[in-house]
């Protein structure tokens, strides 16, 4: 089938994408610096002769020798706890980092799909985000060391593709959940698993009737494969269309964990979006791509996966030390 690297490859998205390439028949380059990412998440692949790890950083120079078919780059981090935390390294990441894939893409003449998000649209004035809409994005607040990471990735990928007639690909991912995800990367679902699990009551940031959209992770994989082997070369959203509040969210998971405690709320962070729902027309159209796990069954799926944790991983409030990484 050919071979492809995969940066990010010990993340969530990652690592999943190394399933399903290995499943397809592909040679497998995975490369992670593992700053957010979790080797466990790939060791089950380390035995198999068409799987290699590099732990390398993307924003220094990347070389892989040998013939390269595909690239997909996810190195990044993704929650805001973590890019609040390494905000230099998530531009570098976004910056460096994708230029270095692009060049590397461009001397072995691979396609590139770069792993960009929904947060390009940021607050959004329009509902539901369709991709031609540029977004409302505050380029100096906390969030913007992501929001703005991403928008330079799609830049300069458009531009490697009208200047140097790369063959690229963009995803615009929305919130993605499912197992391998992380209980203590601030992203709201596992937050609200955590809690839940460790008996805490589920905090809420604002009054909670801000929305987002959820897409097991099973289905995100299969519409950025589906738009790997397309022949489209500008920005797809790929997420689920079905929107739930934050309120009617922490309300579910009492329910599939059986647990009687409270909600509380607490400020609203920075920036923080108020509305996120994809429009998912082109992806439709174009892909032949529907999201089909419903939220009842994948919330289930991911419970299953956090429930099995041992107590060390349930109750460690950080995952890294974070401080290294933000040297400029």
């Amino acid at each position: 089938m050919g071979r492809v690297l995969i940066t990010g490859a010990a993340g969530l998205l990652g690592s999943h994408l190394c399933d399903r390439f290995i499943k397809e028949g592909f040679d497998v380059v995975a490369m992670d610096n593992l700053i957010t990412g979790d080797l466990k998440n790939i060791e089950h692949l380390f035995a198999l002769p068409n799987f290699q790890f590099y732990h390398h950083d993307v924003t220094t120079f990347v070389h892989v020798p040998g013939e390269l078919d595909y690239i997909l780059h996810f190195a990044s981090p993704a929650s805001p706890i973590d890019y609040l935390k390494i905000p230099i390294q998530t531009l570098k990441v976004g910056a460096m980092g994708t230029h270095n894939l692009l060049g590397l893409a461009k001397e072995k003449k691979a396609r590139i799909l770069i792993a960009s998000t929904s947060e390009v649209y940021g607050d959004p004035l329009v509902h539901p985000q369709a991709e031609e809409y540029y977004g409302n994005v505050n380029t100096i607040g906390p969030r913007g060391v992501y929001d703005e990471a991403k928008r330079f990735m799609e830049s300069i990928t458009m531009a490697y593709h009208r200047f140097h007639d790369l063959d690229t690909r963009i995803v615009r991912i929305f919130n993605t959940y499912g197992p391998r995800m992380r209980l203590n990367d601030g992203r709201v679902i596992p937050a609200f698993i955590g809690q839940a699990l460790r008996g805490e009551d589920l905090t809420i940031f604002g009054d909670g009737s801000q929305t987002r959209s959820f897409c097991y992770v099973d289905d995100q994989i299969e519409g950025i494969y589906k738009l790997l082997m397309s022949d489209y070369v500008y920005p797809v959203n790929i997420g689920n269309p079905k929107e739930i509040t934050i309120n009617q969210l922490a309300h579910e998971i009492l329910e599939l964990t059986g647990s009687d405690q409270k909600v509380i709320n607490k400020p609203l962070p920075a920036d923080d979006p108020l509305q996120r729902q994809p429009d998912i027309t082109k992806a439709n159209e174009i892909l032949d791509w529907f999201p089909a796990v419903s939220r009842k069954e994948g919330f289930a799926k991911t419970f299953e996966y956090f429930k099995n944790l041992n107590d060390e991983e349930l109750f460690k409030k950080e995952h890294k030390d974070f401080k290294k990484y933000n040297k400029v």
